[in-house]
């Protein structure tokens, strides 16, 4: 609500559409009659009543948002106390934000998408960024601080300019640390010691806890309804909005006053397409921008660049590398126990099986306390297979769903409840794996079109299906699958990279 002064010298306080008068002058005059009696009282002018107003509302946002007015209420008491780090890696924050951006999905149906991203305290660099369909997945957040770890690649299209090797950042010294880099786009590789989170259900889960700790990463969460212990990236995602999505088609806005018509706000680009327009930006855009909370002494206090600061930090950390394999990024997928039966394993009324697991069934797994279950690893975007970990023979064994050739493409978990409920909407049996496997395949298989997904639900799961890929991992060893095979075999090994350690004051010694 705010006063509009109209025709006539009359001052009226009007609601937020401005077209309905509350309180006119009239009735403001009554009331200060009947609280003052006959003392000789007026109101003032417009310019000094406006004053007054902005006097009383001292930074209390009383005519703004009341998202801000939430915001301000949950600071903590002042002074308030900076979040520091010396080194990079030493503090990052991770945060999850509904995107300012309509994208496409499959077979062009517009839906929301949510952001997630990891940034360095110590140097402000977004170490990785991951887009997705809303709905972001805890398994999504587990792989963020393994794409911490490898290398942003330069991409075909990319300038020469986006390179590693024409950036500020010490690529030659590197490069004789990590061979890994040779092709590495501008964005330094940091491994982080403490990771700052909020209590969101992706964070708090078991499968970000035990990323976290495969990692030798430290877990740090936020007081309850406290941005401000985050500050760093709640305020980063304000930068991507205003330097990045506005400049994307399809761009809504924070809110229905910011938003265009029709034709502006029209979806454009597909998921993966904004995956790649956002990593480029983030190489592009952001890594090399002076940024105003970078300052060093030894560089006149001048702001730096997040290349910069890291290229400046690294001298006086040093560097360490810590690469991944295929079996650590299994290690980092979601976790349920089962026994091994007669027909495999059992999840969610599906059946995998594989004839690796014959010396598995109706045994003990070796874990103690788990009652003769056994480690399955999953992909919640992929739920074709199933890793099962076997500790005596030290190995990983993959089982197929025992209805995989009748669907016609890998799932997802939403997509597989999209396919009970048309099932169950059809008077079908949930629990038969048939049934839900057909349902499946017509949900999946684009070609069938309009009647393969009847309803709006249907085509959104299907669409986010097709939006949402499998997490990229590399490729793991061969898993030998004849059981009677010789031991003495010759098996080709991988070249192995020796790494060192990048340390401080070694390119003084070098001198």
């Amino acid at each position: 609500m705010r006063l509009r002064h109209r025709a006539g010298g009359l001052w009226a306080l009007v609601d937020h559409r401005g077209t309905r008068p509350v309180a006119r002058h009239g009735r403001v005059e009554q009331q200060i009659a009947t609280e003052y009696g006959d003392q000789d009282l007026h109101m003032p002018s417009r310019a000094t009543f406006y004053r007054l107003c902005a006097a009383m509302d001292g930074s209390r946002h009383t005519f703004g948002q009341a998202t801000t007015r939430r915001t301000q209420a949950n600071r903590p008491e002042r002074p308030f106390t900076p979040t520091l780090a010396q080194r990079p890696g030493e503090l990052v924050q991770i945060d999850t934000t509904p995107l300012d951006v309509v994208a496409l999905l499959d077979d062009g149906v517009p839906g929301r998408v949510e952001l997630t991203i990891v940034l360095d305290v110590a140097t402000r660099s977004i170490c990785a960024a991951v887009i997705r369909p809303s709905g972001t997945k805890a398994v999504d957040a587990a792989l963020l601080p393994a794409r911490m770890l490898v290398p942003e690649p330069t991409r075909p299209g990319w300038p020469e300019a986006l390179r590693m090797a024409r950036s500020s950042i010490p690529h030659s010294r590197l490069l004789a640390l990590d061979e890994r880099l040779e092709h590495a786009a501008a964005r330094p590789v940091i491994v982080p010691e403490t990771v700052v989170t909020d209590r969101g259900s992706v964070f708090l889960s078991q499968t970000f806890v035990n990323a976290c700790a495969r990692l030798g990463i430290s877990i740090q969460t936020a007081r309850p309804r406290t941005p401000t212990d985050k500050g760093i990236v709640e305020r980063s995602f304000r930068s991507i909005n205003t330097l990045f999505s506005q400049h994307v088609a399809g761009y809504l806005g924070s809110d229905v006053t910011r938003r265009g018509g029709t034709e502006a706000t029209a979806a454009h680009w597909l998921v993966p397409q904004l995956q790649e327009l956002l990593d480029e930006w983030i190489v592009a855009g952001w890594q090399p921008r002076p940024h105003e909370g970078l300052r060093s002494p030894a560089c006149g206090m001048r702001p730096l660049s997040p290349n910069e600061m890291f290229a400046a930090a690294i001298t006086a950390a040093g560097y360490l590398s810590l690469p991944l394999t295929g079996d650590d990024y299994l290690e980092l997928l979601p976790v349920c126990w089962r026994t091994i039966g007669d027909h495999g394993i059992q999840i969610g009324h599906r059946h995998y099986d594989s004839p690796q697991l014959n010396a598995c069934r109706h045994s003990a797994s070796g874990v103690a306390g788990k009652n003769r279950r056994w480690e399955i690893h999953y992909d919640p975007y992929d739920l074709s297979q199933v890793f099962v970990r076997d500790l005596r023979g030290q190995r990983w064994i993959t089982a197929t769903w025992t209805h995989q050739p009748m669907v016609a493409a890998p799932f997802a978990d939403f997509t597989w409840r999209a396919a009970q409920q048309i099932v169950a909407s059809q008077g079908g049996d949930t629990s038969q794996q048939s049934e839900v496997a057909r349902a499946l395949h017509d949900l999946l298989n684009r070609a069938a079109g309009p009647p393969a997904a009847p309803d709006a639900h249907a085509r959104r799961a299907r669409a986010r299906t097709a939006a949402a890929p499998p997490a990229p991992r590399p490729d793991l060893p061969a898993t030998r699958t004849d059981s009677l095979a010789d031991e003495d075999d010759e098996v080709p090994t991988a070249k192995v990279i020796p790494l060192r350690a990048f340390e401080a004051g070694d390119e003084r010694r070098s001198r």
